[in-house]
């Protein structure tokens, strides 16, 4: 971003990692990178220290660590590597599990008074008498429903222009462009606790980051993709882009077939006209549209996940300013759910937990603080031995901690428990798998059933 001189994006999402971090200190955490430097590399060693340097000081650091410079052939960080790289700085990011980030802000909103419907598709929105009149369809249960607004913000990520041509019939709307991102997940590569950052040849840049204490996370890519964001799959032109860049750097080379798993996602960027994927702004857009009286409508384009927050507080700007309602920004100071115990006291929550709970393996203790924070001893309850914990799935996942999710997290499949809520599809079996996929349909069906004769009486 620096090289492109964002330097407003660059300050404002630097300024955001430690009010996030103290915000949700399980599932977002310090992380030190590992930049490895080479005589005649990509940017000369000068250029890379000025570009940290910046980066230290542009956004208002606090508790994270200042860069340093390492001696690869003496610190632990070069073991993996190649002996080419005899030099590398190292500097303060954050690591965030982005889908529990995303499901806690959605449990927090409901806690707030927000009405969740997740798996519900907007049929269609229309102006009407002053207001906005939206049709709904629960893709969970078939029913369909109309709601009423005094404006509507269209916050649809990838789907934004999708949703102006489909459900507001807009012709030629071109305002964002789709950028798919692929990660690979191999097995350990390093035993280091930092992640690196490999410069690549084409400018671009990748990372290895420890990932789910046995495996190893390369990516990722960053080319335009015109497809449905539902269907976006990594392809076999960026496995091996992937590992062929990570082999560049890694003694042991990284090959397709030490892969375990894979995933991709469509960054929405606002199309400011960049002839390259890499060289388009992560910054956002908010464009309101009203008049002559009618219900107004905000469109939300781009943007990146480090400054939602913000991206958030001048989103309500706009809505106070067309609907006429104010109120003070509170976000920068609150917890979300489970992050209420301090931004470095991760390892006291853990200790905490296993003393309460003795029963539970150290890993599965440290699992559920990453993932649940203080609300991990709300879901284990007054359980008292491990046969309280219910039902084995494999893993460290069991009975209690798929009822929370269904009944707290809208937890629907296995796959949402596996890959995007717990990530212990990693450690599963496919027979594991497709007996958790059994339990969770019969749980999920008969909440519909009871749901559905609530709604009927």
């Amino acid at each position: 971003y620096l090289e492109h001189y964002e330097f407003r994006l660059v300050r404002e999402a630097l300024m955001e990692r430690e009010i996030l971090w103290a915000m949700a200190p399980h599932v977002i955490w310090p992380m030190r990178f590992v930049l490895p430097i080479q005589k005649g590399g990509v940017r000369p060693a000068w250029m890379v220290r000025l570009g940290l340097f910046l980066y230290d000081n542009l956004g208002g650091r606090k508790l994270l660590p200042a860069t340093r410079t390492l001696d690869l052939r003496k610190d632990p960080a070069g073991k993996p590597l190649k002996p080419a790289f005899a030099r590398a700085f190292e500097y303060s990011d954050g690591w965030v599990d982005d889908d529990r980030f995303v499901v806690l802000n959605a449990r927090d909103a409901a806690n707030r008074g927000a009405t969740i419907m997740n798996r519900t598709r907007v049929v269609s929105a229309r102006r009407e008498g002053g207001l906005w009149l939206i049709e709904t369809l629960d893709e969970k249960t078939g029913r369909a429903g109309v709601h009423k607004a005094r404006m509507l913000v269209n916050a649809a990520g990838p789907w934004v222009d999708t949703v102006l041509s489909g459900v507001f019939g807009r012709k030629d709307v071109h305002n964002v462009r789709l950028v798919q991102g692929s990660h690979i997940i191999v097995r350990r590569k390093f035993s280091d606790p930092r992640a690196y950052f490999f410069q690549n040849p084409d400018n671009r840049i990748i990372f290895a980051i420890p990932y789910e204490r046995d495996f190893t996370l390369i990516g990722t890519t960053d080319r335009d993709y015109k497809g449905d964001p539902a269907k976006v799959r990594i392809s076999e032109e960026e496995i091996s882009y992937l590992c062929n860049a990570a082999s560049d750097y890694f003694s042991e080379p990284v090959r397709p077939e030490d892969i375990v798993w894979t995933y991709s996602g469509v960054r929405p960027l606002f199309d400011d006209g960049a002839s390259k994927a890499q060289e388009a702004t992560r910054d956002y857009v908010l464009k309101v549209e009203e008049g002559n009286g009618q219900a107004p409508l905000l469109n939300i384009f781009g943007g990146k996940l480090t400054t939602y927050r913000r991206l958030a507080e001048h989103a309500l700007e706009k809505i106070g300013a067309a609907i006429g309602e104010k109120g003070k920004p509170w976000t920068a100071g609150s917890h979300l759910p489970g992050g209420d115990f301090g931004a470095e006291r991760y390892e006291t929550q853990v200790r905490a937990l296993v003393s309460r709970y003795p029963f539970l393996d150290g890993h599965h203790a440290e699992r559920l603080v990453r993932n649940y924070g203080t609300k991990a001893a709300e879901l284990l309850g007054s359980v008292t031995d491990a046969a309280g914990l219910g039902r084995h799935f494999g893993g460290t996942l069991y009975e209690c901690e798929v009822r929370w999710l269904v009944e707290q997290e809208w937890a629907c499949t296995a796959e949402d428990i596996l890959w995007r809520r717990t990530k212990q599809g990693l450690r599963l079996s496919k027979a594991e798998a497709a007996e958790l996929d059994d339990f969770v349909s019969k749980l999920t069906g008969g909440r519909k059933e009871a749901q559905a004769a609530v709604e009927r009486a």
